[in-house]
């Protein structure tokens, strides 16, 4: 580097430096993340070495702060209040502990002792006591002259504005800060009364503190961590261990992870400690902090122009950085969820170089929460400079975006309708976030999750096909969907010798899945049901379809009937949930009934009639036939069903002796049950052969009206359905 480029950069470096330090100390709105600002400084220093002709007059590396802001009173500190040198690794300590022992001309082996305590992310704050009361609060300022933030100071608890058996002058200082847990509050107040929403808990305990209004602060959930003092009437102890706990006795809340260490490797060990311990401690630190801890070496080692020779921040490395969003993939789920990724331009955080972070869903992209309020004012588009952030861990995120930094053709993102994966349909139900491919066993992304869950014991219960088998088979080719599994042996002509030949296999270990595989062909329907993996399909449901319907065809055809009246329902609750409605339920039914009129009017009676049979079976609601539709109206899903359905004999619940009353009939309770609950009243009506439908429709039979009974005793007077009352279904059924 030339003399006439160092001049160059040192004044860039000057004017950035100038930039970020009204930015975060005056402004409370900092520009740039603490680890780019931390290399200006040390560019600025290094070339200052080289270049020792050209520092500055007002050179960035004697500067502390910023100047007081206009509108508070200035006070001028007795005893500056200077910033801290900066460690970034282990290397940097050992050099801290070894140029104190040169200045102290003390050997390596010589007893040295620190203090290491977090290194607060907020606001540094000086309280000066006169006789045991507070006469004044100042903040650092440009560490000569502060801003007076008396009124202010007194309104926080962790403040005390009286002490006794004081130093009759004591200067207190320590760091203002915002727990988590009070700024969550603290922003979900301002963004219901539509105040300002802060960005971090340190820019909100810097605004809080710096309101000309007094009350306005006391409303502010603000805390203080005292950890150092200022001018002094008399000593407060001769080490800093000691005097931390002689301001804890007057009253002051001090760090309780501070700790007393003899070697560099046991503040590197607290280091270490800290640092898992962060994202539990509930507020921001972004480093630790070392102390000579005799006082006496204190003063003796003295100051540099800004910062004390006796102390040194170990900080963390950065766990937020800016970057560019180069563009957003979509992964697919085991469960089908599609799930939005940033691919970023490489960038360092937290000591990891970060190129992909979660997105959440699409709301999140757009910029919105799942109530439609704005998260960020900002929705995301490729080529945005986004802000990343992690916390130990915790994978990756996007927390902010600058909108002032995006390009002119940037265009919004759009979420795709079609899985990624397979091509099915991707639909987001009413009132979920996230969007979800509907081609179940036949999408890659899900293909194996499903086929576990398939063989699973409450579902095929296949013996000696388990997860790692279903793995395996996968891996090799030989199972890609649940029909493979029945014609694996065929498929394989010698299959036998095949799988036995398998490391860990053996021709009776091959037996035996064979003869599971063939066993599982005649499997109770219900159990078959569920082991399809549709969404929101239980076993509970899986059976009460089969007791309903009594064969697969039966049900296939009634859900091919209901596809069209389906895609109006969902049609109208997309509307419903587009405007937003009343969030009580019942506001919501009488919307959906209102929106659904008009669309409903232009489905086939036939679809609306096989919804109805749907909606209306006990226990299987709008939700539930909806997953069945898509599953069964995905092309790809339904070939894979087919397929697998013809290689199987499912059993259909067991028939009921003819002399049953109610057998093959459609029974719906309604009212008060008095002589048994609701759920044995369907056990025994289904054992019976009976089907229980929870709506009235045409193809009800029977109505069974207990107490209260309502509506539906009024539409099955309507519709001429049969009507009696509790006693005369159990003389009916013979009940006893």
């Amino acid at each position: 580097m030339t003399e006439a480029e160092a001049r160059t950069e040192l004044d860039r470096l000057a004017a950035a430096l100038g930039r970020a330090n009204q930015a975060y100390h005056a402004e409370d709105a900092p520009e740039i993340d603490d680890a780019t600002y931390d290399a200006l400084k040390r560019r600025n220093a290094a070339i200052e070495a080289r270049f020792p002709d050209l520092k500055l007059a007002d050179s960035p590396s004697d500067q502390v702060g910023a100047a007081p802001a206009e509108g508070f009173g200035k006070i001028r500190h007795a005893e500056r209040m200077l910033s801290l040198g900066n460690a970034f690794d282990a290397a940097d300590v050992a050099e801290f502990d070894a140029r104190i022992r040169r200045y102290l001309d003390l050997p390596s082996d010589a007893p040295l002792a620190y203090t290491a305590e977090p290194k607060i992310d907020g606001l540094s704050l000086s309280l000066r006591y006169e006789d045991g009361a507070l006469v004044h609060a100042a903040t650092r300022g440009d560490g000569t002259v502060g801003e007076d933030v008396t009124a202010n100071a007194r309104t926080i608890d962790d403040i005390p504005v009286t002490l006794a058996d004081a130093p009759r002058i004591l200067e207190v200082r320590g760091e203002v800060y915002m727990s988590h847990a009070d700024f969550a509050a603290l922003n979900e107040r301002q963004a219901e009364s539509g105040g300002k929403v802060f960005a971090n808990p340190r820019n909100a305990a810097a605004g809080s503190l710096r309101q000309l209004d007094p009350e306005i602060t006391r409303a502010r959930p603000l805390r203080f961590f005292a950890y150092a003092w200022g001018a002094l009437s008399e000593p407060l102890a001769e080490t800093q261990w000691r005097a931390l706990a002689r301001l804890e006795a007057l009253g002051f809340a001090t760090n309780g992870e501070t700790r007393c260490c003899e070697t560099v490797a046991a503040l590197l060990e607290r280091y270490e400690a800290v640092g898992r311990a962060r994202a539990g401690l509930g507020y921001d630190i972004d480093g630790v902090v070392y102390k000579v801890d005799d006082l006496t070496f204190q003063s003796r080692l003295g100051m540099r122009s800004t910062t004390p020779r006796w102390a040194v921040a170990h900080k963390f490395p950065a766990e937020t950085a800016w970057t560019r969003l180069l563009g957003i993939d979509i992964q697919v789920g085991r469960t089908g969820a599609l799930s939005p990724v940033a691919r970023l331009e490489p960038v360092t955080v937290g000591g990891v170089v970060v190129s992909n972070a979660t997105l959440h869903n699409e709301d999140y992209i757009a910029g919105v929460d799942n109530a439609g309020q704005p998260i960020r004012g900002s929705d995301l588009r490729a080529g945005d400079r986004v802000e990343i952030y992690r916390a130990g861990d915790v994978i990756p995120k996007v927390r902010d975006v600058d909108p002032k930094a995006r390009p002119d053709d940037a265009v919004p993102y759009e979420m795709p309708d079609r899985c990624p994966e397979c091509d099915s349909p991707a639909v987001r139900e009413p009132g979920e976030s996230v969007r979800r491919c509907t081609g179940g066993l036949i999408c890659p992304a899900q293909r194996v999750a499903r086929l576990k869950h398939f063989v699973a014991r409450g579902a095929m219960d296949i013996e000696g096909l388990g997860d790692k088998e279903v793995e395996r088979f996968h891996t090799l080719g030989w199972v890609k969907e649940p029909a493979d599994i029945y014609t694996l042996e065929a498929r394989h002509g010698s299959g036998l010798k095949t799988v036995a030949n398998l490391e860990g296999w053996g021709e009776t270990s091959a037996g035996n899945l064979f003869s599971g595989i063939a066993a599982s062909r005649g499997q109770e329907l219900g159990r078959v049901l569920f082991g399809l993996g549709i969404r929101h399909l239980g076993e509970v449901a899986g059976r009460d379809l089969a007791r309903h319907f009594g064969s697969w065809e039966a049900l296939v055809q009634t859900v091919d009937a209901a596809l069209p009246a389906a895609e109006a329902h969902r049609a109208a609750e997309a509307a419903v949930v587009t405007e937003r409605a009343a969030a009580a339920a019942e506001d919501r039914r009488a919307r959906l009934a209102d929106v659904r009129t008009p669309i409903w009017a232009e489905v086939p009676e036939a679809a609306r009639a096989a919804w109805e049979e749907l909606t209306g079976i006990d226990g299987i609601g709008a939700t539930l036939a909806l997953a069945l539709c898509d599953a069964m109206g995905a092309e790809g899903e339904r070939r894979a069903i087919d397929a697998l359905l013809s290689e199987l004999s499912p059993e259909t619940p067991a028939a009921v002796a003819e002399a049953s009353p109610v057998a093959g009939k459609t029974v719906v309770f309604t009212g008060t049950l008095e002589r048994m609950t609701r759920a044995e009243a369907k056990a025994r009506a289904e054992a019976l052969g009976a089907k229980v439908s929870g709506s009235v429709s045409k193809k009800t039979d029977i109505l069974i009206a207990g107490p209260g009974a309502g509506s539906k005793a009024t539409k099955a007077a309507e519709l001429g359905v049969e009507t009696m009352d509790e006693d005369a279904w159990l003389a009916l059924i013979g009940a006893p």
